[in-house]
């Protein structure tokens, strides 16, 4: 009994590394190779098996139409779920201006921030963006530690350009933003 046993036990687990071997071929990932549209680089930079993505990718629906009709709509996953709730409570005095949702409006958006928030985000950004808060819970993207450490050489007065404005326009250097691509590559600081 043991003994077949121990065998069904190997013949499983003989199955089932070649099945994740296969996979992983069929894939692409040969030795550093990656099947991926950006070349393999996000395998080379974030290891082999990872199932984390480069990028935050771009917003939609509800949150996009409602949010972005005043300011960049900035991803869910660059903060994390307690700086959303805290954003969304106090949507009496948003960054000083007073906002009024129908109530399906606000849960479709809250639905959308909880969903996609820094902590459940499968970027890396994200995942550096809630290892970078500690204990915080910033309600403004750029003050969370990760952020400002990224911009940490940008001078106060590039900031203050008129085609930028402030480090909470995202989209004036990052050309990208829109798309959530932040990567260094995509970056053009106007004059």
């Amino acid at each position: 009994m043991k003994r077949s046993f121990h065998i069904a036990v190997f013949a499983v687990a003989t199955i089932a590394l070649t099945h994740f071997a296969l996979v992983d071929f069929c894939l692409g990932d040969r030795h550093g190779e990656s099947s991926d549209r950006d070349g393999g680089r996000h395998r080379e930079r974030y290891g082999r098996n990872s199932d984390r993505k480069e990028h935050l990718g771009p917003v939609d629906g509800v949150y996009k139409e409602n949010c972005g009709a005043c300011h960049f709509a900035y991803q869910a996953g660059l903060l994390p779920s307690t700086s959303w709730r805290t954003i969304i409570s106090q949507l009496d005095n948003h960054f000083g201006e007073s906002l009024d949702f129908a109530p399906e409006t606000m849960a479709a958006i809250t639905d959308y921030l909880m969903e996609n928030c820094a902590e459940r985000s499968r970027s890396e950004r994200s995942v550096k963006i809630v290892r970078s808060l500690g204990n915080e819970v910033p309600i403004r993207v750029t003050e969370v530690p990760y952020v400002r450490q990224k911009h940490r050489k940008i001078s106060s007065g590039v900031l203050q350009r008129p085609s930028i404005g402030s480090l909470s326009n995202c989209a004036a250097c990052h050309t990208k933003a829109v798309q959530g691509i932040f990567d260094d590559d995509y970056v053009v600081i106007p004059k």
